[in-house]
């Protein structure tokens, strides 16, 4: 099995949303940090479960962080779940290509002219 792809993993939890809020998650903590000169916090966690006798795993998929504030912090977190393929690509969204062409050429019913 290939190794999975972070960037395309990350990408496809929760339809992108996942690593958008990461993003912002990053910045917002690093903002707080660099401001009021405290630590700052965030922790993704990933589990994973098997879906019945499938090769689907259902990854939940949580991040918490922590913002330093003049007077303390602040937190957040969000946790939802993504399920997801085992194949010879490592973990996919897709077990197969779902734009791939479905028919051959020779069996297309409309000729060009």
């Amino acid at each position: 099995m290939k190794k999975t792809d972070v960037a395309d993993f990350l990408g496809s939890l929760n339809a992108g949303v996942f690593a958008n809020q990461i993003g912002a998650a990053l910045s917002d903590v690093g903002s707080g940090v660099v401001e009021f000169g405290k630590k700052g916090k965030v922790t993704i966690t990933l589990e994973m479960s098997r879906v019945g006798e499938s090769n689907q795993v259902n990854i939940s998929h949580r991040l918490d962080y922590k913002v330093p504030t003049k007077r303390g912090s602040r937190s957040e977190d969000t946790a939802l779940d993504t399920p997801m393929y085992v194949t010879p690509e490592g973990l996919e969204l897709f077990q197969t290509n779902p734009t791939a062409q479905l028919f051959k050429e020779s069996e297309t019913p409309v000729h060009p002219r």
